[in-house]
Parts: C-alpha cells; structure tokens; sequence
C-alpha cells in the first residue's frame, strides 16, 4: 500500500492524469485508464493524517474534463484535415464504417454510439476524428462527448476506489479495477462492430 500511496503522492499526479487522458484520442496506447484507477485506489485511503492523497471529486473532475477537450481537440484538427484526411479515413474499412454509423446515430439524436465507444480500445479516436471529418455539427457532437467523458472517468474512479475500499488499497486491487475496466471495453467493442441492424421494410401502401 506504501508503494501505491507514494507513487500518486502530490498534485503532480492531476497533471498527469489531464495530460495522459488529453493525449490518448492521439495515442491510445497511453495508460490513462490505468492511471485513473490507481490514483483513485489511493484515494481510498485518504485521512486527515494523509493529505497528498489524491482526492475523488477533483481526480473525476480532472479525468472528465481532459476526455471532452481531447475529443474535441482531435475533432477540430479532423475538421480541418482537409482531403488527405478523407483519403486517410476512406482507405480504413474501419474508420469509414465507424464515419458512417456515427453519423446515422448523430443525425437520429441517438449518440450512444460515442459514449460506448469511450470505453472501447482506440473507440474514442475513431469516434472523435470520424465526426470532425464527416464535418458533424458541434452541437450534435459535443452534448454526447462530454457524456462520455463523465460515464467513463465515473466509471474508472468508482472503479479505483470501490476496489480499494474492498479489496485495500493494494496493487492487487487497482489491477482487479484494471481487469474489470478491459472488460468493460471488450463489452463496448463487441457492441460497436455488431453490423448495425438493418432498417424495417415499409408497409405496403
């Protein structure tokens, strides 16, 4: 518990987090999921004798706040690609399908697909980039970002500090929170590559 108390010991460990979450739409290989969690594993054993503990409300507000500024940093940046972007989007079945469906979703008011796909591997970038690049309304965007920001860093606290009050707050318990945060992100890619279901035929006039 020292070790895990130590390693997130100081407001360093905020910037971190903002830094780390801001930077994986880019990158997703960055362990920002990871980072949460064991900050907020620490933060189960805050006390008054303890102060550089890192707190829950302002580690959510931090980890919240850096998902919605980078979705919409990557989204801009899309925008503004121009056509190497479009080309870079149309050689990738992926990034196309992804294009597609998110605007289906977007322009039906039904952005669920943005919030799932936070919790999903590399899900956020392609989600992020495929509404800058499909030119997609920021007002259609932004409501269902920031929704996703909060679900997922709501989810990645509750996650660090929940196991830390069961479990201690040991390496043993953020890597627990860290398993169950995979899960859930192999449950969001599953839902995401489904073949989006195909409309019902007219009734015969």
């Amino acid at each position: 518990m020292g070790s895990l108390r130590s390693l997130t010991a100081g407001p360093w460990i905020y910037a971190a987090v903002a830094t780390s979450v801001l930077l994986d739409v880019f990158l997703p290989v960055l362990p920002s999921g990871i980072l949460v969690i064991t900050a907020a594993t620490a933060a189960a054993t805050a006390t008054a004798a303890s102060p550089d503990v890192p707190s829950v409300l302002p580690l959510l507000l931090c980890a919240a706040t850096a998902s919605v500024l980078g979705d919409l940093v990557a989204y801009r940046l899309a925008w503004s690609g121009g056509a190497r972007l479009d080309r870079a989007i149309a050689r990738s079945r992926r990034l196309t399908r992804a294009q597609e469906r998110l605007g289906t979703a977007l322009a039906r008011g039904g952005g669920l697909l943005v919030v799932i796909a936070r919790f999903a591997p590399a899900g956020r970038s392609v989600v992020s980039l495929g509404a800058g690049a499909a030119r997609r309304r920021i007002a259609e965007f932004l409501p269902w970002s920031a929704l996703a920001g909060v679900a997922w860093a709501g989810y990645s606290v509750a996650l660090g500090w929940f196991g830390g009050l069961w479990l201690g707050a040991s390496w043993f318990s953020a890597g627990v929170s860290v398993l169950a945060l995979f899960l859930a992100g192999a449950l969001a890619a599953y839902v995401i590559r489904r073949p989006a279901a195909a409309p019902a035929p007219a009734p015969a006039s």
